[in-house]
């Protein structure tokens, strides 16, 4: 089955599945450049996030990275025990811990950003500035097709389903 996963698909594929690939492909390939700074993706991701956008909570970083509150807490944990951020009080809410990062983990964006701009180039190899422009505007236009869908579904009672397993 693993090497039915690699394999490149042909023109006949359907898209999600090509899409799904890419995606992946794009993931594992900023993976192999980031385990050289000792940085996993899933912390890449909320770095990511907080490098746009510092003081939110552990829940709106959960939400922004589309991922589990116990993911984000785990990954948190290791990011904060690295000193790459720490976790702070507002005034006025003694309750909510907000997250901002550490000196170290602002001076990380300049070392990681350009493997993320590395993986773009080597994937788009090939393709001129044109092509690029086309598969970036059809792109936009599918997720704007998709979270119509899904937003449209919701408001007839139909919810993205869990995807944990009640225990």
């Amino acid at each position: 089955m693993a090497d039915r996963e690699n394999r490149v698909p042909d023109s006949r594929e359907r898209l999600a599945h090509i899409i799904r690939l890419a995606t992946r492909g794009f993931n594992r390939s900023l993976q192999i450049r980031l385990a050289s700074h000792h940085v996993t993706f899933g912390q890449w991701i909320f770095l990511r996030i907080l490098w746009q956008q510092e003081g939110l909570t552990q829940r709106e970083l959960a939400e922004e990275a589309g991922l589990t509150e116990p993911t984000t807490h785990t990954a948190l944990q290791r990011l904060e025990a690295l000193g790459f951020l720490e976790k702070r009080t507002l005034a006025g809410n003694r309750r909510k811990q907000h997250v901002f990062l550490t000196e170290r983990g602002k001076e990380l964006r300049v070392e990681l950003e350009p493997l993320a701009i590395e993986v773009n180039e080597v994937a788009l190899d090939g393709l001129t500035p044109a092509e690029i422009e086309t598969i970036r505007k059809g792109m936009l236009i599918i997720l704007e097709n998709l979270e119509e869908d899904e937003r449209k579904a919701g408001e007839e009672g139909r919810k993205v389903p869990p995807t944990r397993v009640p225990t």
